[in-house]
């Protein structure tokens, strides 16, 4: 795996506001899958709750289709009874059936609005994720399965709502970004999708705020544009306007090294493939690998204020003693 992290090209950093970004390319074009958005414009995918009663943390997925389905960490799925979003990244088998583990980010709706779910064109804003992942290692470990803390989940999506000064009727996340589109729009236009890119690395403030990347650019191409998102809803709604320039090839130096630090664990995914979780005294993430290929990894620096270290040290010595 930290082979893999070095295997990429990076682009011309692109500079907006306080965010900057690096377009990633490199690596072998899988095409074996196909997205959330194309699977549902072409009625290949149903979502729907578990049962008619609905249960918050789990979904019930059908893949009508002949070609796995790519479900990404983050993305947000609205309607039936109250908006979610993917708890971990899955490739949905073929033809399959298929409980998926996820997160409420609407806390005060629990009522039908559709049957089924769509798409929201939007992945959770960065902290959501960087929390989620967190919770959901946390979670495997202790044999729990995919499972959130929905608390901190409602807790950051809260704190996001109140920064951008949005009162949501039923706090819903979908809201925020809402609220901000215009905004949001001058990020996109700062932060194009480049021929053959593969997936961004984001500098928030001179700080690396995380990275994804897929294998697949014809995969990308249909989830830039909600990644970018995600993480410029934090950029904009930091007040301080200066971008330290100079600190960002240092600051990207730095989260590469700390990645060859982390603790590896893998778990069994939810559809095709292993779901690897990393953690390192300052970074935490995920990969979902099939067959040799590592279809999307997702990587966050973790918050300062949540760097906890007795988990990683605790460990770190139980494997030494292994």
């Amino acid at each position: 795996m930290v082979e893999y992290m070095y295997d990429m090209d990076m682009g011309e950093t692109q500079v907006h506001g306080g965010m900057s970004v690096i377009p990633l390319f490199n690596g072998t074009e899988d095409s074996g899958y196909i997205t959330l958005k194309e699977a549902l414009d072409s009625e290949l995918l149903v979502i729907t709750e578990l049962n008619e009663h609905g249960t918050v943390p789990e979904l019930k997925v059908h893949n009508l289709g002949d070609v796995p389905i790519l479900l990404l960490d983050g993305e947000e799925l609205v309607g039936a009874k109250q908006n979610r979003v993917l708890n971990t990244t899955i490739l949905l088998k073929e033809g399959s059936e298929t409980v998926i583990p996820v997160s409420c980010t609407e806390h005060g709706r629990w009522s039908y609005t559709s049957d089924r779910f769509a798409d929201s064109g939007h992945v959770a804003a960065n902290r959501v994720r960087r929390s989620k992942s967190a919770s959901v290692c946390q979670s495997l470990r202790n044999h729990e399965g995919y499972r959130s803390n929905q608390r901190e989940v409602w807790d950051e999506i809260n704190e996001l709502s109140h920064e951008a000064m949005v009162m949501s009727e039923t706090g819903a996340m979908r809201d925020v970004y809402s609220s901000r589109e215009k905004d949001l729009k001058g990020y996109m236009d700062a932060f194009p999708l480049m021929d053959d890119q593969k997936g961004i690395l984001v500098i928030i403030k001179g700080e690396v705020a995380g990275m994804d990347r897929v294998s697949s650019s014809a995969a990308y191409k249909l989830l830039h544009e909600k990644l970018v998102k995600s993480y410029a809803i934090e950029a904009l709604l930091d007040e301080k306007e200066d971008n330290c320039e100079e600190d960002i090839s240092e600051a990207v130096d730095v989260f590469l090294e700390d990645l060859k630090s982390s603790l590896e664990e893998t778990h069994k995914s939810v559809g095709y493939g292993y779901d690897h979780r990393f953690e390192s005294p300052k970074t935490l993430g995920s990969a979902l690998i099939h067959e040799d290929r590592v279809l999307h990894s997702a990587f966050f620096c973790k918050s300062e204020e949540k760097q906890s270290m007795s988990g990683y040290r605790e460990r770190r010595s139980f494997r030494d003693r292994i």
